[in-house]
């Protein structure tokens, strides 16, 4: 019998790649180049799985190309607002995930540009790269301490519960919370801080804390949630963090705000027109950009792989995908 016929959009870690090969008839992406629209919509019609990651388009289209051979799309990430999620319920197409496996990892990166951010560590970097630093003074780029700040996170599921125990117990941050929907209840190690408080609204957060931190999904409700208003009323000391998905801040409003000295900083591992960022933010000092490396643990990336690979073995044995979304 013909093994089922996988492509893979991305180059992914070599083990994951031929355990994939191993089991399977494995269109791997040896250039790493990404897969345009049509290239994916010819895929869908020679192949019976799609291994996307979130930098992959998806679309509507995509689902109803003539002869369409793809029923299942197992996506190499959380997040799966690039995936047209109705249009592949219509066509009855499944859609997996790998959720909790990068918890840990992009927590870790959302502290870093905490600490990279409010202490001003990529300006001092510049600064000294360009031979410009002559030397230790007492005034010389003075940043923020977070210890005793107010870490305000929006959107509280594991991620942002996983950075509120960090900011608590590594930073000693008092940690507020903002959620529209009550979170998944979570067991005791995914807990955040007993003492974080929860405030009724976006509003109450943003002028309460000194860093706001994003962690909410993408999705039409959260499209441009940080705008110049919102920006606006938080303290100009404050800083934004965002390691959740690039449209949820609009950037040039943010460009805006950081040039006109609104609030003091922020830093970025997720953009809304990714791979290209807003010029202007790019020009500024107090800004930290990172390429989106969120999940770029070696172990974590192994984690999502394996994961993937669980989500298509069980689709192609005929049970049920443990991380189905679709």
């Amino acid at each position: 019998m013909a093994r089922p016929t996988v492509v893979v959009t991305r180059k992914l870690p070599p083990s994951v790649e031929h355990e994939i090969a191993s089991r399977y008839d494995a269109r791997l992406n040896a250039n790493d180049v990404a897969m345009t629209a049509s290239q994916i919509a010819e895929a869908m019609q020679y192949a019976d799985a799609l291994l996307c990651t979130v930098t992959d388009k998806v679309l509507a289209h995509h689902f109803e190309v003539d002869r369409r051979r793809v029923r299942i799309v197992a996506n190499f990430g959380v997040g799966i607002n690039h995936v047209d999620r109705g249009a592949a319920k219509k066509a009855g197409v499944v859609v997996t995930n790998t959720p909790d496996v990068l918890t840990d990892d992009t927590a870790d990166i959302a502290l870093a540009l905490i600490l990279m951010t409010m202490r001003r560590l990529g300006e001092g970097e510049r600064h000294l790269r360009s031979g410009a630093w002559s030397g230790w003074r007492p005034t010389h780029m003075m940043g923020q301490s977070a210890r005793g700040k107010t870490l305000g996170v929006i959107g509280y599921g594991r991620i942002g519960r996983a950075l509120a125990r960090r900011a608590a117990l590594a930073l000693g941050m008092h940690v507020i919370w903002y959620a529209p929907r009550d979170p998944v209840a979570p067991d005791d190690e995914t807990a955040g801080p007993a003492n974080a408080r929860r405030v009724s609204s976006l509003e109450e957060l943003l002028r309460e804390s000194d860093v706001v931190s994003l962690h909410c999904p993408s999705s039409p409700e959260t499209k441009h949630l940080i705008n110049l208003e919102r920006l606006m009323m938080m303290k100009s000391t404050a800083v934004l963090i965002n390691t959740a998905r690039g449209d949820v801040v609009d950037e040039y409003a943010l460009a805006q705000a950081l040039r006109d000295q609104v609030i003091a900083g922020a830093g970025l591992d997720v953009y809304e027109f990714e791979p290209a960022v807003v010029s202007d933010l790019r020009e500024l000092e107090r800004v930290v950009l990172l390429p989106h490396l969120g999940s770029n643990g070696i172990e974590t990336r192994l984690a999502m792989g394996r994961m993937a690979l669980t989500n298509l073995d069980a689709f192609f044995s005929g049970t049920e995908p443990p991380n189905r979304v679709v």
